[in-house]
């Protein structure tokens, strides 16, 4: 290697193998940006095809527009496209593909062939690239659209080679970068084959609901509930899961802007705020799209374009908030089903014939329904829930578990409820009321309480007065860290006012200076009460639980507490007829 500090130009040779080190990492890198392309040239039938993990072969069809000779051989140069034309383009990118990097530095560490035709033209083009250095350009009778044959991936670059993983794991991210895909356009027709066997085949002109069936299943489709709304000029839209309810597993998210699967850090930043999640909590279903006008996202922050940032960035972050909370709060409605083709849960392959239920605007859940506000039959626990559109017909409390769980029976199926995590949930809504449009009500206590705090907490509590306030309680400062507490939010009784005031000096000392905003300390001293209110009973009787079921139906997010775990479990009878083998 030369050091004697001389600048030298690199032949085209090096250059088109250094690019390809950012384009190329891995033979997914090549099935995605050969895929987008298909894509930018409007195919609407897209068939990949994989040998060795993609090591020895990688194939992408389409039946998209195709080049002639003179586009075919443009192709194949750097910094060559046809989606850009100035500088003012790349503000306002539409397309997938826009650097023109992915063809020449695919080539440049492969044994490459493309074969494309036009629909005016009777005779395609064949090209022929051998490491980066063209070997053969010839007339072929070839489909209209885009052929491109990947062989030897990295033969020429053997120190790139020797990192890549087995064939399985290779297979394994090429799966997902077309599951992304096919995700992110149900209209076109999709197939994938492994080895010479069918993983997938995807039929074009599909709705989101079903291609979501068709790769994931109909048992997974049917815990997912519909995201649809648009504010701030930004449209958040797909199917949200409810709130997990168990830590065993983490799920999959899928994340698109404007149709490209891509991520942003204000992004997961509202995903966690819209459940209420914490560091290393399992994480939620998600199929989340986010549109927004081209001009307002940059998406040339990452070599890969794997990451986005946004012009306005908090508009986007409260459009998902805003569109989560609605999802997973909405009351069900009935859901039409309809037939389509099951697919193979290992392979993807089209099996059978199944029934599911497709989503309307207000969908349910077979996982955890919605539980609609209903009258309740105080005899009997039970809540009719006939005059709602709901899955469940009734709602009847059938008893008790270890003292302290609520078990409900439905028609769909049973729910365990945690009624100290429904209180809390009541309570916190409740007292986060005053927000929107009903007044504070507060109760004065028959005998003020002094409670007496450290210095430290004093001044903690001190500072936060004025927004404990607006909550309905008041709490005067003696002097000398002495508060006499003089009534308390009409909602929350009996409760130990030295317990509730060391709750949120705790709760404000271990936030920190996260946040500054009075709305953001106001929910979490919220929560604080929440926690401490919801320490009274817990074993309730029948007709007492049914009640604390409906107010828990009322609230917007009526699956987790406060602080994201959950209020319920619900296990239908399908899955117990599953486990049981039936």
């Amino acid at each position: 290697m030369a050091r004697d500090g001389h600048i030298r130009l690199l032949s085209a040779h090096v250059a088109n193998k250094v690019a390809a080190g950012e384009v190329v990492e891995r033979p997914a890198s090549v099935v995605k940006e050969l895929v987008e392309n298909s894509l930018d040239a409007g195919a609407t039938r897209i068939d990949v095809n994989i040998t060795a993990g993609g090591r020895k072969l990688i194939e992408i069809r389409d039946n998209g527009c195709g080049m002639d000779r003179n586009d075919a051989l443009m192709s194949i140069e750097r910094q060559a496209t046809s989606k850009i034309q100035d500088v003012d383009d790349i503000e306002k990118i539409s397309t997938l593909g826009f650097r023109g990097e992915a063809v020449p530095s695919i080539a440049s560490v492969s044994r490459f062939k493309l074969k494309t035709r036009i629909r005016a033209s009777d005779v395609g083009t064949e090209i022929s690239i051998l490491g980066g250095t063209l070997q053969d350009v010839r007339a072929a009778g070839v489909p209209v659209g885009t052929a491109i044959e990947v062989r030897d991936l990295f033969f020429n670059v053997p120190a790139r080679r020797k990192f890549l993983r087995a064939y399985q794991t290779e297979q394994i991210h090429i799966k997902n970068v077309f599951v992304l895909n096919a995700l992110a356009h149900p209209e076109t027709g999709f197939s994938l084959s492994c080895d010479g066997r069918e993983q997938y085949r995807l039929p074009p002109e599909a709705g989101l609901d079903e291609r979501i069936c068709e790769l994931f299943g109909a048992e997974f489709f049917e815990k997912l509930r519909r995201v649809d709304k648009e504010m701030l000029g930004v449209h958040v839209h797909g199917f949200a899961g409810i709130p997990r309810q168990d830590g065993r597993e983490r799920q999959q998210q899928y994340i698109f802007v404007n149709k490209r699967p891509a991520s942003a850090a204000i992004i997961g930043y509202a995903v966690k705020q819209a459940y209420a999640m914490k560091d290393g909590e399992s994480r939620p279903a998600l199929i989340l799209f986010i549109d927004t006008d081209p001009g307002k996202v940059d998406v040339n922050v990452h070599p890969a374009k794997r990451e986005v940032r946004f012009n306005r960035s908090t508009d986007v972050r409260e459009a998902i908030i805003s569109a989560l909370k609605d999802a997973l709060s909405m009351k069900s409605a009935s859901m039409p089903v309809v037939e389509v083709k099951s697919v193979d849960s290992v392979g993807g392959t089209p099996v059978a014939e199944e029934r599911y239920p497709v989503q309307t605007q207000s969908s349910s859940m077979d996982v955890m329904p919605a539980v609609p506000v209903a009258p309740v039959d105080v005899e009997s626990g039970l809540v009719d829930m006939s005059e709602e559109s709901s899955p469940w017909k009734w709602c009847r409390v059938a008893g008790h578990l270890k003292d302290r769980y609520i078990l409900l029976e439905t028609d769909a199926g049973y729910v365990t409820v945690d009624p100290k995590a429904a209180i809390e949930r009541v309570l916190y809504e409740k007292l986060l009321a005053h927000n929107v449009d009903q007044p504070v009500i507060s109760q004065a206590l028959l005998i003020p309480e002094s409670v007496k705090l450290t210095p430290a907490d004093a001044d903690r509590l001190r500072s936060n007065l004025s927004v404990i306030d607006a909550m309905g309680f008041k709490v005067v400062d003696f002097g000398d860290d002495h508060f006499m507490v003089e009534s308390l939010p009409g909602v929350l009784g009996e409760v130990s006012c030295r317990e509730l005031l060391l709750n949120i000096v705790h709760d404000i000392e271990h936030a920190g200076k996260r946040r500054g905003s009075e709305k953001w300390m106001e929910e979490l001293i919220a929560r604080s009460i929440c926690r401490t209110g919801s320490k009274r009973q817990l074993k309730y009787a029948d007709d007492d639980a049914a009640k604390l079921v409906k107010k828990l139906a009322a609230t917007r997010m009526p699956y987790t507490c406060p602080r994201g775990k959950p209020t319920m479990i619900f296990t239908s009878y399908r899955e117990l007829e599953r486990k049981f083998g039936r």
